[in-house]
């Protein structure tokens, strides 16, 4: 079987680009190779990053390509086996169908008011003059934003130690993890100072305090709670069964890690561009300013100039750096290669929005391009698309928008340092290579914006 062309290196060599500089070492294969181009990671991968290419894929999942789960293994030690992300085939659709309802329509009123709530108390706590770390400050409100919307659990000894525990286990990202996630042989627990005993420690803690919330809720039900546990606890399927706990727990675990990491990220970045660029600063002030003193969420969310920020935020550095595997299931012609079944393909989310053809001076940060024309779903792609498209990707968005009309209506903030930052891997997603600080400046003199409750 002939594959695209790729590296020569050793197999072993492109493993270790592949974990310590992911990004260059795809933009170096790309330079050479151009759409598409075959890595030799543990087997040989195909990488694609042409808009063609990819619709082509992610449109036809489950005929011409399938999403399987032990493609996704590396996902398992985190959020388990029975995680809407691990799984696949039937049982994936079955868990999707199940978690999709909590995250659209009304609900989004309720969740715009817990979003609210939580970024003004975390960033009341701000000093005039006191530098503070943006992720750190960020992670803080979409963990507590997932943890009062998913369930329900507010201040209290067990949300306390959960938020902890998780944003240990996330924050631990060192190369020795990422190669851990990679070689299933290299996770030793040599007891619980070693990398894998801490972790597994760590998740044991976590697991112990999720099956105890759920015992709790399935021994006192209390039918008039909205929070996302609580929904699925009282899913049924088309049989009439109900999720098991250990089902519950593992997505439970995949929401709230996928959950808040990813969007705390994507907000640090946000704030990073939007205060590096002066005039995109003006103008979405002006914009925010226009909606008057009490916005509500829909016409925050609807906000274009503000959408357009929070795109080209998504764009430049993607968060999630490649689409989920796909594995080729009958003979399929791609940008004029032939690959056969069993072929591994991935589409290059990072490559895709570095595309000088669809993003001209694509190292710039320009919020403009998303005014100036739309994108295909191939062509801008932040959550993945198809089947595997990120499940909380309305609730994402939305939440951005929030939070970040929030922090800019109430206060005016500084970079520390203006100099460059720049993406690189942490753990199986991206983000900045240093700490980004900011300084409050002084608190805008507006009345308080409270969001009123809006339908979106």
């Amino acid at each position: 079987m002939t594959l695209p062309n790729g590296p020569k290196s050793p197999a072993f060599v492109q493993m270790l680009q592949w974990i310590f500089r992911p990004m260059p070492f795809m933009e170096d294969c790309a330079k050479r190779y151009g759409d598409i181009f075959t890595m030799q990671l543990n087997a040989p991968i195909v990488f694609v990053s042409n808009p063609q290419a990819l619709q082509q894929i992610l449109t036809s999942d489950t005929k011409e390509f399938e999403a399987p789960s032990d493609w996704n293994t590396v996902f398992e030690p985190m959020l388990g086996k029975n995680s809407v992300i691990t799984v696949s085939g039937e049982v994936h659709r079955h868990q999707r169908q199940l978690l999709m309802p909590p995250f659209h329509g009304d609900r989004m009123r309720t969740y715009g008011e817990v979003i609210n709530k939580v970024t003004e108390q975390v960033i009341s706590q701000w000093q005039i003059d006191k530098p503070f770390c943006v992720r750190s400050a960020m992670q803080i409100i979409t963990m507590r934003v997932i943890m009062q919307a998913v369930f329900g659990l507010y201040e209290g000894p067990r949300a306390q130690e959960l938020e902890q525990l998780l944003a240990a286990m996330l924050n631990e990202t060192s190369p020795l993890r990422v190669i851990e996630l990679y070689f299933p042989a290299l996770r030793l627990d040599l007891g619980p100072k070693s990398s894998w005993g801490r972790f597994l420690r760590r998740r044991q803690r976590v697991h112990q305090l999720l099956n105890e919330e759920i015992q709790e809720r399935r021994d006192r039900p209390d039918p008039s709670r909205t929070d996302i546990l609580s929904l699925l606890m009282a899913a049924r399927d088309e049989a009439g069964e109900a999720m098991t706990d250990e089902e519950l727990r593992d997505e439970l675990m995949t929401l709230l890690t996928a959950g808040h990491e990813t969007t705390a990220t994507a907000l640090t970045w946000a704030l990073y561009w939007i205060h590096k660029s002066p005039s995109v600063q003006q103008k979405l002030l002006q914009e925010l300013d226009n909606l008057g003193d009490n916005p509500d969420p829909s016409s925050i969310f609807k906000s274009p100039y503000l959408n357009a920020v929070y795109s080209e935020a998504l764009r430049i550095y993607p968060v999630g750096m490649l689409t989920f595997p796909r594995v080729v299931r009958t003979p399929v012609s791609l940008c004029g290669h032939e690959l056969e079944p069993g072929t591994v393909v991935l589409g290059s989310i990072y490559l895709t929005h570095q595309r000088e053809d669809l993003y001209p001076q694509h190292q710039q940060f320009k919020p403009e391009r998303f005014l100036e024309r739309q994108f295909s779903p191939y062509e801008f792609l932040p959550f993945g698309g198809g089947a595997r498209r990120c499940i909380g990707m309305a609730f994402a968005q939305f939440e951005m928008k929030v939070i970040l009309a929030k922090i800019l209506s109430s206060w005016e903030l500084a970079l520390v340092d203006g100099s460059d930052v720049r993406p690189k891997r942490r753990g199986l997603v991206t983000g900045p290579n240093r700490s980004i600080q900011m300084v409050v400046k002084h608190q805008h003199q507006i009345p308080s914006r409270t969001l009123e409750s809006s339908s979106l």
